[in-house]
């Protein structure tokens, strides 16, 4: 996207932007097709799930059970389903419980106003027509409104998750009835989770040309099996630390053959996803799965980055005694001046009640650091891979693991005492609770405006490497969810701006800029 196309976008201009040729191909048939399907089906999924709410009470029909996956044994693999227009082109749990995620869906657009703002500005020009892009992220209700937001924009997706414990089932099933193939499903296997990703990306008669990752697993499997189908992807947009670590290991080894956009790192991401939802959905998860009470007790918080910054805040305003480990002078001269004592994990790891991991590191708590934990220690882990917390090594036979609820497990020494795993050591709050559709909105707005980029900068703007997402384009993110709160801008006189060497329109800082 040109410096004067985005202008004209920030100018909220309708007719300014790219133009794109308007000739009719299959993809643009099918991309129709979709968004036919989503207004259609809309009212037709209301309607069964008002009729659905109706028995809810005498018959116990509840979306919160289909989530849990337990109540169906059988792998969603081994059966046959179809969506109401007959398509089998997807893989979910129960597509009978589409009518309850499109409630979800419903509740959670509520909240994502931003995201609708540049769905409203940026149809009409249609700036993804064409794309075809792989998604490989944590489906829940707020990533289905990115992704019909995708549609409407002109693309076609297939989707799979990124985490086997985080899909909600009925947003899969509600997503799979209106067209979308999406592949994934709450509580898959390891191969389960690769098989959804495969069948993402080799489907006949479908070239991918975009991807949408969320850890770099999508990208890792591409890479690995199809490096043909990957070369000829325009570019990568990546959101978590966990995949952007792996793209700057692809590049600098000249594995990256393709450009890449690092949306993690973007401040509408960092500040926001990472800390602003973090300090919320901390508190969620662990009360949901353990009832626990946080006044008074010792937690000790691995890593003080955005993640760690919002946990350590939430359970220091509900009056827990916080303590933090770090390996950077800098973030740990932050948690002294924020009142938290910086220490090693083996000076306290015997007094702890909660441990949390949120580093994006791996083997930070090791199985002595289990074995010397207190008697009903809660452990969990908030960075996006599961490799911080070595659960691998507390399945031996000396340990007995009893299920307590979903995504709770008991750890027992022989000695009788225990420790409480949640999520097997997985994200905790996107595995065990939700996250705020706001804050998701952010975050979705800026991969929107990312594939957006990457998908129509001209040959030579970006080469095989990874960028940073342009400040200008962080910017419109956060001015479109200003009126959410009633926000008034102010805006430079001419002699201000000269002043201060800034365009009136921005970017309003230098990319050193520390938010």
């Amino acid at each position: 996207m040109s410096e004067s196309e985005l202008h004209g976008l920030l100018a909220q201009k309708p007719n300014a932007g790219l133009k794109f040729d308007k000739k009719l191909s299959e993809t643009e048939r099918s991309t129709r097709e979709i968004k036919l399907s989503l207004a259609s089906n809309r009212a037709r999924l209301r309607t069964r799930s008002q009729s659905a709410s109706s028995n809810d009470s005498s018959s116990g029909a509840s979306y919160t059970g289909s989530s849990s996956g337990e109540e169906d044994e059988i792998n969603p693999r081994d059966k046959v389903q179809k969506n109401s227009q007959g398509s089998s082109d997807f893989c979910v749990r129960s597509i009978e419980h589409a009518a309850f995620g499109r409630r979800e869906i419903e509740i959670a657009e509520q909240e994502m106003s931003g995201l609708f703002a540049l769905r409203k500005r940026a149809e009409a020009e249609k700036p993804l027509q064409g794309a075809k892009i792989i998604g490989c992220t944590h489906i829940t209700a707020q990533t289905a409104v990115l992704i019909e937001t995708l549609v409407t924009l002109g693309a076609t997706v297939r989707w799979s998750a990124c985490n086997i414990y985080s899909t909600q089932n009925e947003v899969a099933a509600a997503l799979a009835e209106i067209g979308i193939p999406v592949f994934a499903w709450k509580g898959e296997t390891e191969d389960d989770f690769w098989w959804c990703i495969d069948k993402c990306i080799n489907t006949e008669g479908w070239q991918p040309n975009m991807i949408l990752d969320d850890g770099g697993d999508a990208t890792h499997l591409m890479l690995k099996r199809y490096p043909a189908m990957f070369n000829m992807v325009k570019g990568i947009v990546e959101e978590s630390v966990t995949g952007v670590h792996r793209l700057y290991q692809l590049s600098k080894s000249g594995k990256l053959t393709v450009p890449a956009m690092n949306v993690n790192d973007s401040v509408t991401k960092t500040k926001f996803d990472n800390l602003y939802s973090c300090r919320e959905s901390i508190l969620d998860a662990l009360k949901r799965t353990t009832d626990v009470m946080f006044g008074g007790k010792q937690v000790l918080v691995c890593g003080y980055g955005e993640v760690g910054k919002g946990c350590c805040a939430a359970l220091k305003g509900m009056g827990a005694i916080i303590m933090v480990t770090e390996i950077d002078p800098i973030c740990a001269l932050q948690a002294c001046m924020d009142g938290f004592r910086v220490v090693r994990l083996e000076e306290v790891v015997r007094n702890v009640d909660i441990l949390i991991t949120c580093t994006g590191n791996k083997n930070v708590v090791t199985r002595t650091h289990l074995d010397r934990l207190k008697n009903g220690c809660i452990v969990c882990n908030m960075g996006h891979s599961n490799t911080e917390i070595d659960v691998g090594s507390l399945r031996t036979p000396d340990l007995t693991w009893e299920k307590v609820r979903s995504q709770v497990d008991h750890i027992i020494w022989p000695d009788g005492k225990r420790i409480v795993l949640l999520a097997e050591g997985r994200l905790v709050n996107l595995s065990c609770s939700t996250v705020p559709s706001l804050v998701v909105s952010i975050t979705a707005g800026t991969q929107a405006l990312a594939l957006i980029e990457l998908y129509n900068a001209p040959s030579g703007r970006y080469k095989q490497d990874v960028y940073l997402l342009p400040k200008k384009m962080d910017e419109y993110v956060a001015m479109l969810h200003l009126s959410t709160f009633d926000a008034h801008l102010t805006e430079l006189s001419d002699d201000q701006a000269k002043y201060l060497g800034l365009s009136k329109a921005g970017p309003f800082k230098p990319n050193v800029y520390r938010y």
